[in-house]
Formats: C-alpha cells, sequence, structure tokens
C-alpha cells in the first residue's frame, strides 16, 4: 500500500474581534488548492476538535460540494456551519482512503460519523507454537504469540465453554510452559481427564502431535473427519478387548459433540463468515453481528453504534462494517441485512488489508438469507431491551396521559390481540403494563369458544374476550376496590375493533374506562400508526416520539404474546392423535415419535424397523404400534 500524502493546510483565518470564522467561505478557500485525487479530509471546529472524517475519490470534488449553501441535510448544514478549518491526506487508491477513514474515526471519535462504541476485542482459541507440546489457551488481545489463532468468539463465555469441552476431547495442556517445564506429577486436570499429562511424559511427542492436529482440524472444519477417526479407533480398541481405552475414545467423541451441540445454530454452508444485521426504531441503531467459522456458530454481539437519527439504517451499517475490522481479521464471506452504499468498495478495501478475496453480499433466498433474518430478529429483540432499559417509564405514562387526555398516568394498561389462522385454533391475548414495565404474571389468553362466529371475524373474538374479561372483573368486587381494574385499554385495530369494544362496555355498563384503538397508518408503515379515540378524531405521533415507540411495544408485546399462544394451541392440537389412545405410549414415548417422525401421520406410515430405530421404543412396542396402524 503506497504511503498516504499529508497536506497540512490549516487557515487560521479570524475577523478583526477575534473569533474563528466559520461556514461555507473556509471550506472555499481550500477547494482550489485540492487536487482530483482520492483522499481522507477532516473537518475540524473553532477549538481544534475533529468534527468529521470523510473520504472521497476526488478530495476537489467532494469538498466542493459543501460549499453549496442548499441541499444538505439538517446535521451536514450544522457541521459545515461549525467547520472552522480542514487538512487532507492523498492517497493512490479510494480504497486505502476508505481503510484510513475508519482508522481515523476509531482513533479521534468525531462528532458527526457515525461511530462504532463498543471496541473490545474479541477472544479466540489458540494453539501454541514452538513447543514439542503445544498449549491450548484462550486469547484477547494483540495477535503476538506464536501459534495457530482460531476465532473470533462473541464473548468469554463461548471461548471458555468451547475450551473446557475441547480439553476433554482432545487432551490438550492447558498449563502455561513455566507450569509445565515444573511439573513432577500429573495436576488436576490429567486426574479428571481433560489432559493427557505430557509435562511427565504420560504421552510422547509424536501421539501428542496427533492430538493437536486433530484439534486443529476441529476447529478448521473438520469435525466429521475426527469423529470418524475416533469412532473407528473405538471401535478397534473394543475389538482386541482393551475396553478402558476403547471408553476413552466414547468420552472424547461425547464431549466433541457437546462442543457442535451448543454452538447454536450451525448451517451447513457456513464454513466461514460473519453476519450483519441492523434494525432501527425509536431514534437508535443496533447491529447484530454473528461469527461462524469451522461451519458452527461462535456467537453474537449486539452493537448500537453512535449516530445522528438523521442517518438510515443502510448509512450507519456502511461505515460500521469498515470500523469494525479495523483491527480484525475479515472472514472470506460477510453477509448484510441492508445493501449499503460502496459494497463494492467495502469488498476491495477488506480484501486489500486481509491479502484475498473478501465477499460482501445481501443473500436474497436460501439457507444465508434465513441466518440474516436470525440476526435481524435478534437486533430488533436487543434494541427493544435497550430502549426498554433506557426509557423513562414514568415519563411515558405522563406522556400517554397528555397524549389521552386522562386524569392522570395510567397505573395499569391493558392491551388486547387475538390470533388465529382462518379462524382455527383462535386465541385473544391480554397483556398488561405499568410503572414497573411488562407485569407478565398478569398476563391472560383465552380460547375462543363462541362455535357460531364466523371464521377469521376478528370483531366477534374481540368482544367474547373482553366480555370475558370485564364480567368476571365486575362479579369478583367492585371497581372501586379492584386494583386490577385497567386506567386504559388499548386494543390492536382500528375503527372497527373500537366499534366492538365500545359495545360491550356498553353492554355491560362500564364508562369509567379510557378506550384507545392502534392501527398502522397508511401502507402500514410503522411509525405511522393512527390512534382511535371514541367521539375524537383520528390522531397521530411524529415518528420519533418516544410516546408513539412505548404505544408500538405494548402493540407489539401484544401481538407477540397472542402469536405465542395460538402457537401453542395448535401446536398441541396438532399432537392431538391416535397415539393417545394407544396404551402404553405414555407422554415420554409419545414425543420421542413425534420428534423422531415429525407428525402423528408419519408415525402411521412407518415401517417396523423405522419404529424400532427410536428411542425409548422397544422392538415388542414397535409391533404393537406397527400393528395399530395395519390392522394387525
Amino acid at each position: 500500500m503506497a504511503k498516504p500524502s499529508i497536506m497540512q493546510d490549516k487557515l487560521p483565518i479570524q475577523d478583526p474581534e477575534n473569533a474563528p470564522v466559520t461556514g461555507p467561505e473556509i471550506i472555499r478557500s481550500y477547494v482550489q488548492r485540492l487536487p482530483h485525487s482520492p483522499g481522507v479530509y477532516r473537518m475540524m471546529g473553532a477549538r481544534g476538535d475533529v468534527l468529521y472524517v470523510g473520504k472521497a475519490r476526488s478530495l476537489k470534488n467532494r469538498v466542493s460540494s459543501y460549499t453549496k449553501l442548499t441541499g444538505h441535510t439538517v446535521r451536514i448544514g450544522r457541521m459545515i456551519q461549525a467547520t472552522a478549518s480542514m487538512e487532507f491526506i492523498t492517497t493512490e487508491t479510494e480504497t486505502e482512503a476508505l481503510l484510513l477513514e475508519a482508522n481515523l474515526i476509531k482513533r479521534l471519535k468525531p462528532y458527526y460519523n457515525v461511530l462504532l462504541r463498543d471496541d473490545k476485542s474479541f477472544p479466540y482459541i489458540l494453539i501454541t507454537g514452538g513447543h514439542n507440546f503445544p498449549q491450548l489457551d484462550k486469547h484477547r488481545g494483540a495477535r503476538n504469540r506464536a501459534g495457530e489463532y482460531f476465532g473470533p468468539f462473541a464473548n468469554a463465555g463461548a471461548v471458555n465453554h468451547t475450551l473446557n469441552t475441547m480439553q476433554k476431547a482432545f487432551l490438550l495442556r492447558s498449563c502455561s510452559d513455566a507450569v509445565f517445564e515444573n511439573r513432577t506429577r500429573p495436576c488436576l486436570m490429567h486426574q479428571i481427564k481433560r489432559c493427557s499429562a505430557p509435562c511427565v511424559g504420560l504421552i510422547d511427542a509424536p501421539a501428542y502431535a496427533g492430538l493437536v492436529a486433530q484439534a486443529r482440524d476441529f476447529l478448521a472444519g473438520g469435525g466429521a473427519d475426527v469423529r470418524t477417526s475416533l469412532t473407528s479407533a473405538m471401535e478397534q480398541a473394543a475389538q482386541v478387548q482393551d475396553y478402558e481405552r476403547a471408553a476413552s475414545f466414547r468420552d472424547r467423541i461425547r464431549a466433541m459433540s457437546a462442543v457442535q451441540a451448543h454452538q447454536g445454530i450451525n448451517p451447513h454452508g457456513l464454513l466461514e463468515a460473519d453476519v450483519f444485521a441492523a434494525w432501527q426504531e425509536g431514534g437508535q441503531t443496533c447491529i447484530q453481528v454473528f461469527f461462524f467459522r469451522a461451519g458452527q456458530n461462535w456467537g453474537n454481539r449486539a452493537y448500537f453504534p453512535r449516530a445522528d437519527k438523521s442517518l438510515g439504517t443502510e448509512e450507519i451499517l456502511g461505515p460500521f462494517i469498515v470500523q469494525f475490522y479495523d483491527n480484525k481479521p475479515a472472514p472470506r464471506l460477510i453477509l448484510l441485512s441492508h445493501a449499503v452504499e460502496g459494497m463494492q468498495l467495502i469488498e476491495d478495501a477488506l480484501s486489500l488489508r486481509s491479502d484475498r478475496r473478501v465477499e460482501v453480499t445481501v443473500p436474497k433466498r436460501g439457507e444465508k438469507f434465513e441466518m440474516v433474518q436470525h440476526a435481524l430478529k435478534n437486533a430488533h429483540e436487543a434494541l427493544d431491551r435497550r430502549l426498554a432499559e433506557s426509557a423513562s417509564q414514568g415519563k411515558l405514562l405522563d406522556g400517554v396521559a397528555a397524549l389521552f387526555g386522562l386524569e392522570a398516568p395510567p397505573q395499569r394498561i391493558e392491551v388486547y390481540d387475538n390470533s388465529h389462522i382462518q379462524g382455527s385454533n383462535a386465541v385473544g391475548a391480554m397483556i398488561v403494563a405499568g410503572p414497573q414495565g411488562f407485569e407478565k404474571g398478569q398476563y391472560r389468553k383465552f380460547n375462543i369458544k363462541n362455535t357460531e362466529l364466523a371464521p377469521g371475524d376478528d370483531y366477534g373474538m374481540l368482544r367474547e374476550v373482553l366480555e370475558r374479561r370485564f364480567q368476571r372483573l365486575l362479579r369478583e368486587s367492585p371497581r372501586e376496590e379492584n386494583a386490577h381494574w385497567p386506567d386504559l385499554l388499548l386494543i390492536d385495530g382500528g375503527a372497527g375493533q373500537l366499534s366492538s369494544a365500545v359495545e360491550i362496555l356498553a353492554k355491560l355498563d362500564i364508562t369509567h374506562v379510557p378506550l384507545v384503538a392502534i392501527s398502522k397508518g397508511p401502507d402500514r408503515n410503522a411509525g405511522r400508526e393512527l390512534f382511535h379515540v371514541p367521539g375524537q378524531p383520528v390522531r397521530s405521533l411524529e415518528p420519533h416520539d418516544p410516546v408513539l415507540y412505548f404505544l408500538q411495544r405494548l402493540r407489539d408485546e401484544a401481538h407477540r404474546f397472542a402469536i405465542g399462544a395460538h402457537r401453542d394451541r395448535r401446536a398441541r392440537a396438532a399432537t392431538t392423535s391416535p397415539l393417545d389412545e394407544m396404551p402404553g405410549i405414555g407422554p415420554r414415548r409419545k414425543r420421542a415419535l413425534l420428534n423422531h417422525f415429525g407428525s402423528a401421520r408419519a408415525v402411521s406410515q412407518a415401517g417396523l424397523t423405522d419404529l424400532e430405530a427410536v428411542a425409548g421404543i422397544s422392538t415388542a412396542m414397535a409391533r404393537q404400534i406397527y400393528a395399530h396402524f395395519h390392522d394387525g
């Protein structure tokens, strides 16, 4: 990479009263002396603080754009007005400029840039080099120790768990070289079968090298080959009746299985990849990063980059990725949830830094798309948790009271929704929120019992749920003494749902409970919700209003709970089958059969040999099941 050329071109321009001149005039004074070459520019404030670091294919053209008086966002306009001086660095290519920009942003932390705030290093697994008996160790920080590094892992917990189980599987030492050289007898790790004790000569160098090779292959993605090799060795030991040795191989195979089983989602087609998914809501952005190495999920981490609220998801995700890999190697494949500006440039920059091909793409289908969607869901949930923790519940409730004209902030908000598939397994749901957040102990679900309802009659379902809820409330205690009476009733729906709720409350002579329905706005866009209040015009809130986000969360929580209740009911209905009527088939055997075959119908079509292969099903029981479905 060519060495960047630094242009120290500050202009300390001041007016007669010694107040620094800022704005487009200052920027315009640099333009005529700038080259058309790629480079990085820094915009400085009056106190010398760095406001913004940017890169450009042509420094002259890019900086010239800041001299225009119109066409800028509010954020860029403020930045231009605050600029008192500039500095420039020219580079050979735009790719080099992109890498340098990321480095300067992380070091200088400019106010107007997207900033990766969590810059902790990632842990790795290290197989040390330069020793006849390499050590298996956890490593964090600069990779200056000799050896082979495997990672990154999302957190120390993921590394520790993998190390513990790998010690059982491969029996490599974990002690330091100093401890290793001074041992005179096996340590506790050998006693608990986590080390082969090379320190005292219980294993020679060639045999230990074989263990190291197996561990290396496993971490590099060759787990299947290692497992096959160990299985073969176990069988050979068993054939010569060396059962103790066979048992040791068995334990190592089990440990390998434990490593793979606890990695979470292990996609078949992702040997080495990072997945970035960004979710934006409530003026904040969460970027969830998943790490896949050796075909295994090595954990994930959520980031909340600092960025201006006016920036979109794509505008934040692109700079974040370049900063993310400023101090760590990039994998061969990077999957994104959103297409970002300059994807090819980012790909070229990371390839240049890694000295190998790095692909950056947005998958549209298949397993990779599913991984991105999984990461996106996690980003959404992480941002929900963060916003819930950071928001002041009291202020939000004050805002709700002001919005809907309540006499006091509501202490109990009940939110209602229902879920079904074309009317089947219909379930109504009620969630409760108050000053302490969601009161999950107060959640209730209602199985829709009215058989006269037309399939998919949402209004009828809501009427049944509200009638059952408030009839019971009226029976149990007077309104004045019952703390479980809601201060606000929030219905997921529009004018139709509101009319149904008003009808039921009027039927029960309940007039003191405020009622609001929340519906999606035009084009069903989140952030443009409409609020329906009896006898009042439909209203809406500004997209970034905290009260709007609070009400959205209430609605979404009710929706989540309703869907979960519906799925539970549907799952129970799916497991109600002829298996329940068979003698000798209890819950455990039924679960084993359904887990193995997927459905009761598949069980009924299974052959005798397949039934015998199910864990917990004896030959006699398999014959009984087969006879039940095949007329004896």
